[in-house]
C-alpha cells in the first residue's frame, strides 16, 4: 500500500488486490452541515447534478463511460462528506480516474438537466417523508441539533432544493472540493505505483482555493420528549443523546457497547428483551453517527403506540444494568469475540473497504484498516465497556414518537 500527498495538498491512497475488479473514488470532506445559510440540500444537490454535464462530456457520456465496460459510476452524500466512485473490471484505472477527475475539475450543472434531475431530488425528499421509519431519524436531528447547520436532513426541502441553481453547484464545488478536502483511493490488482502517477496525473493540478468558512461545533441541547400524530398504524420511536465525537479514544469501548445493546445480530440485548423475550417491536437497533465535532448515539424500536414507554423503559434499564454490573470475563469475551468477526465478515466487502480505506485517511491522517480497528477492539477492557455505558446512563434520553 502507498499512501502519498501530492504538492498541491490532495491525498491519496492506492492498494495492489486480488480481485478482478478495481474500486476507485474521491472522499470529499463536504456534507449537508456545509450546504450553506438558506442552501439545505446544496452538498446532495451537487452529487445528484454533477454527473449532467462537464466542459468535455454530455450527461450520456458521463454514464455510459463507465457502464459500456460493465462497470458502475455513483456518489453519496452524508452529514460530513461525500464520495463519488466507481467500481469496474480490472485495466481500465485510468479511465476511471480521468472522469473522476473530469467531473470535480469541470461540471457545468447545465440548466435543462439540472431542471429534470431537481424533480427527481424532490421524488426522492417525498419518498422519504412517506417512511417514517426514515423520517423519525430526519426529525430527531432536528430537534438534537437545533440551531445548527447539522439539524437540517441530508436532502434539504422541497423549498430549498427549488431554489438552488447551477451558480451554487459551481460555487459549493469550488469551495468544499479543496486539495486539502480530497482523499483519493485505487484499490487495483495492476503496480501501485502506476496507479499512483495516474491519480496524480489527473488530480495534482486541482487548484480550488476555497474559502474560510469553518464548521462550528453545535450546542448541546436539554434533552426533549415529544410524540407527532401523522396517523400511522405504528409508533416510529428513537431515543438518543449527544456523545463524543468521532477521534475521541472512547470510540472503541462504545462501538463495542453499540453492538452489544443492539447490533445487527439477533442476541444484541435490546432484540432479546424487546422482541424475542417478549414480542413488544419487530425492529430494535442502535447506531452511531461520531462526527469531526460531535456525534450521537441513537435507538430506533417500531412498536404499537401503547408499548412505547414500556419499550423505553426497558432501554433504559438495559443500559443502566451494563453501567452498574461489570461483564463476566466469559460474557465480555464472547460480546469481544462477536464483534471482531463481524469485522472480519465486513472485511470480505471489498467496495466498502476500498472506501474506508480513503474515509480513514481523510478523518485520521492513517489508515485504519479491519486489523488495526480489531486490535483496538481487543485492548477493550470490561472496565472500559461499564464506563462507557455509565456515561450513556448519566445522560437522559431524549425521544422521539411519529405515529
Amino acid at each position: 500500500m502507498i499512501i502519498t500527498t501530492f504538492s498541491n495538498g490532495v491525498r491519496a491512497v492506492v492498494r495492489r488486490s486480488d480481485s478482478q475488479v478495481s474500486y476507485i473514488g474521491a472522499a470529499i470532506a463536504a456534507g449537508s452541515r456545509d450546504d450553506g445559510e438558506g442552501r439545505d440540500g446544496l452538498a446532495h444537490f451537487v452529487e445528484h447534478t454533477i454527473f449532467k454535464g462537464t466542459r468535455h462530456r454530455s450527461s450520456w457520456h458521463i454514464s455510459n463511460r463507465m457502464e459500456s465496460i460493465g462497470g458502475e459510476l455513483n456518489a453519496y452524500t452524508t452529514k460530513e462528506e461525500t464520495l463519488i466512485y466507481t467500481n469496474a473490471p480490472a485495466g481500465h484505472a485510468s479511465r476511471a480516474i480521468e472522469l473522476i477527475a473530469d467531473l470535480i475539475k469541470n461540471a457545468t450543472f447545465p440548466a435543462a438537466e439540472i431542471e429534470r434531475e431537481r424533480d427527481v431530488i424532490i421524488e426522492e425528499i417525498h419518498s422519504y417523508a412517506d417512511s417514517p421509519s426514515d423520517a423519525v431519524y430526519d426529525e430527531f436531528d432536528e430537534l438534537l441539533y437545533a440551531g445548527s447547520s447539522l439539524a437540517h436532513n441530508i436532502l434539504g426541502s422541497e423549498q430549498s432544493v427549488e431554489a438552488l441553481t447551477g451558480s451554487d453547484g459551481r460555487e459549493f464545488i469550488e469551495s468544499r472540493y479543496t486539495p486539502s478536502n480530497i482523499v483519493l483511493y485505487c484499490v487495483d490488482p495492476g503496480d501501485e505505483q502506476k496507479n499512483m502517477r495516474l491519480l496524480e496525473k489527473h488530480f495534482g493540478d486541482l487548484s480550488f482555493i476555497g474559502d474560510e468558512r469553518r464548521r462550528r461545533a453545535p450546542e448541546e441541547l436539554p434533552p426533549f420528549r415529544e410524540t407527532r400524530d401523522r396517523g400511522h398504524q405504528q409508533a416510529n420511536t428513537i431515543i438518543g443523546t449527544r456523545l463524543f465525537a468521532r477521534n475521541d479514544q472512547r470510540r472503541h469501548a462504545l462501538f463495542l457497547l453499540n453492538n452489544i445493546l443492539g447490533g445487527p445480530c439477533m442476541n444484541s440485548r435490546l432484540n432479546r428483551e424487546l422482541r424475542e423475550k417478549r414480542g413488544l417491536v419487530y425492529t430494535v437497533d442502535s447506531a452511531l453517527t461520531l462526527m469531526s465535532d460531535c456525534g450521537s448515539m441513537l435507538i430506533y424500536f417500531g412498536s404499537q403506540p401503547g408499548k412505547v414507554e414500556k419499550c423505553a423503559r426497558i432501554i433504559s434499564d438495559e443500559i443502566a444494568r451494563l453501567a452498574s454490573d461489570r461483564l463476566s470475563e466469559r460474557a465480555f469475551t464472547a460480546a469481544r469475540d462477536q464483534y471482531c468477526g463481524q469485522l472480519t465478515v465486513s472485511g470480505d466487502q471489498r467496495e466498502n473497504c476500498a472506501m474506508a480505506l480513503a474515509k480513514s485517511l481523510l478523518y485520521f491522517g492513517e489508515v485504519h484498516d479491519i486489523a488495526h480497528t480489531a486490535a483496538q477492539i481487543r485492548a477493550v477492557t470490561p472496565d472500559d465497556l461499564r464506563d462507557i455505558a455509565a456515561l450513556v446512563a448519566s445522560k437522559e434520553l431524549s425521544r422521539l414518537t411519529l405515529t
